[in-house]
């Protein structure tokens, strides 16, 4: 699994729970939608590792791979991406409900056929489009309290939506020589940094207004507008330089992570302390 990227979506189902419950959400369906959550994201990597085993051989990044070091075999592999899938699928259709698991369903499907199929080797906006799958845990911590969507939860889904292409696209910079030689156009590999720079400037600001609509739209305090602005105004800070320091990258990778997680504690004691 990419621990990582697990971690990050673990990170916004939380507050989605609280927002869609009002409050502390039931014990049960916390555990297994964080459980099922992860078993669904360790899947689609897991089937992201199977079909990306040629281009991962190439990328230093990506070379140390259990199935790039033969630690696994790719039957192996398969074996393993659908077990944990039909488990993660069980887990949400047991404890939770059925809109919870077809979101799961088409999570996973997304990131499988969408992005790592269809688009990472196709198009530069690879990572805005193929995005919406790690935007999912959003909406399926929402659906699994009420087995329903809001405004709220569609607002809270276009934050990460908007915050994922300046987080991708930082690291790009970094690793644009491997996703070169991969052939992976990501934006970093095909466009000048200003370009690039522009583009996660347009991103950047649009999640930051979409921040405060998904508050509004949440009835959260209105101190939590100003905490919010704190945060903003700390990845903005972040933001500095990406135009013309590469060596800023890993600043504002680092800086969209800690804001992502600010911000959803923020969403968190928003609903508890209201």
């Amino acid at each position: 699994m990419k621990l990582r990227v697990v971690e990050l979506l673990l990170i916004t189902t939380l507050p989605a729970l609280f927002l869609a419950s009002e409050g502390f959400p039931s014990l049960k369906i916390t555990v297994a939608t964080l459980i099922g959550g992860t078993l669904a994201a360790g899947a689609a990597n897991a089937f992201n590792m199977i079909i990306e085993t040629d281009i991962d051989h190439v990328m230093g990044r990506t070379s140390k791979r259990p199935i790039v070091n033969h630690q696994v075999t790719e039957s192996q592999a398969l074996v393993f991406a659908f077990g944990i899938t039909i488990l993660s699928l069980a887990i949400f259709w047991i404890f939770t409900n059925e809109l919870a698991t077809g979101l799961t369903v088409g999570a996973i499907a997304f990131y499988v056929f969408g992005y790592t199929v269809g688009l990472k080797r196709r198009t530069s906006q690879n990572i805005v489009w193929g995005g919406i799958a790690g935007c999912m845990p959003v909406l399926i911590g929402w659906a699994a309290v009420t087995n329903s969507l809001s405004w709220t939860a569609f607002l809270f889904f276009m934050v990460v939506f908007f915050w994922t292409p300046p987080h991708f696209w930082a690291l790009a910079i970094k690793y644009k020589d491997d996703y070169a030689a991969a052939g992976i156009p990501m934006l970093p590999v095909v466009a000048p940094i200003a370009e690039v720079a522009k583009q996660m400037w347009f991103h950047t600001i649009a999640m930051i207004i979409t921040s405060f609509a998904t508050l509004w739209s949440a009835g959260q305090p209105s101190w939590s507008y100003m905490a919010n602005a704190a945060i903003a105004g700390y990845f903005l800070y972040a933001m500095r330089g990406i135009k013309t320091s590469e060596k800023s990258a890993l600043r504002v990778f680092h800086g969209s992570i800690t804001y992502l997680t600010l911000y959803s504690v923020l969403l968190i004691v928003g609903v508890l302390v209201n």
